[in-house]
């Protein structure tokens, strides 16, 4: 493990030397130069500016509308609640 934080480095300065640093750098400020010169993409659909466009309403919507409240109640009978949720049977139909 301890030979390969060494060997790493030579084999990127290895690379570096092979390229040359200056030839690497040329591209880079070339690469940085011509970016610029590159024409800019033209608005598809309408221009996003422009305040003439028509565009949708704007609608209000709550974003706690479904919100029901959780406060405790107080306690009943769990017998009278059961009944209340279960299904009926086929004899009392």
């Amino acid at each position: 493990m301890v030979a390969q934080f060494g060997a790493n480095p030579v084999a990127v300065h290895s690379v570096a030397e092979g390229v040359g640093c200056r030839a690497f750098a040329a591209i880079a400020i070339t690469a940085t130069l011509l970016g610029g010169c590159i024409p800019a993409v033209p608005l598809i659909g309408a221009d996003p500016a422009d305040p003439t466009v028509p565009v949708p309403a704007v609608r209000y919507r709550s974003g706690i509308a479904p919100y029901v409240s959780m406060r405790p109640v107080a306690p009943s009978g769990w017998k009278d609640r059961n009944e209340r949720v279960t299904p009926t049977s086929k004899t009392e139909r």
